[in-house]
């Protein structure tokens, strides 16, 4: 699940300086010259992260920021702020408005992408290369691979077998264990805002991710919360029926 930056940057060599290096660290990198051209893609990809030139022709990046604040789909995508500013009442500005963070320029490219390597950690941990390992399942996002972490004694651990979509759903449910989601969100955070499907399609794939478990008897960690959604839980007073 690589994640999507949107870079909101007017001048083109310093675009191409941060689009190399994101794509070069996995990510999946677009670019827009202004906010209002940012706005046009954002409502056809919600991405995961906006690295945000503050000084941006006709709207400000501080006056953006401001409105992906106030916008119900976009309030919680995180923000980085880049830009030449170096006061400190500058960077107050930038962090009251709802940043996460704020790179001055000139930058180092290691450092960028160290920053937002950590946001996306601390805000979207389903789109970490961090592996998981919670109630005996070790989940892999770089090599897309789920074993059992209790085998103890075997010399090559248990391998699960997934589909794509029931990676991305236990990844996403275990990156935040003990929370409970209703389909809709799940939609919304698995498949994306943009794809329409019914909500009965995670029953579907609950099911079968449930199924897949169920061989290595790790199937109650799918927990269902009658009325609600779903958790991935490693306590044991819900049914899974």
């Amino acid at each position: 699940m690589a994640a999507t930056i949107l870079v909101v940057e007017d001048e083109p060599a310093i675009q191409e300086l941060i689009l190399y290096n994101l794509r070069s660290a996995g990510y999946i990198a677009l670019c827009a010259d202004s906010a209002e051209r940012a706005s046009a893609m954002i409502n056809d990809v919600l991405p995961d992260l906006v690295l945000l030139d503050w000084m941006l022709p006709k709207m400000s990046g501080i006056d953006f920021a401001r409105l992906l604040r106030r916008d119900s789909r976009t309030k919680s995508v995180p923000i980085i702020m880049l830009t030449a500013r170096v006061d400190e009442s500058d960077k107050v500005a930038g962090l009251e408005v709802g940043a996460d963070d704020y790179v001055t320029k000139p930058f180092s490219p290691r450092e960028l992408v160290a920053r937002i390597k950590a946001v996306l950690r601390r805000r979207l941990p389903e789109v970490s290369d961090e592996v998981l390992d919670i109630g005996g399942l070790r989940l892999d996002p770089t090599t897309h691979r789920v074993t059992l972490s209790d085998e103890k004694e075997a010399i090559q651990p248990r391998e699960i077998s997934l589909g794509p979509t029931e990676f991305r759903l236990l990844h996403f449910l275990m990156a935040h264990s003990e929370r409970v989601y209703t389909r809709a969100q799940l939609l919304d955070k698995v498949w994306g805002d943009h794809v329409f499907v019914e909500d009965r399609t995670v029953d579907v794939h609950i099911r079968r991710l449930r199924k897949a478990l169920e061989v290595a008897e790790k199937d109650d960690l799918i927990q269902t919360v009658r009325g609600t959604g779903y958790r991935f839980s490693i306590r044991c007073e819900v049914s899974t029926s």
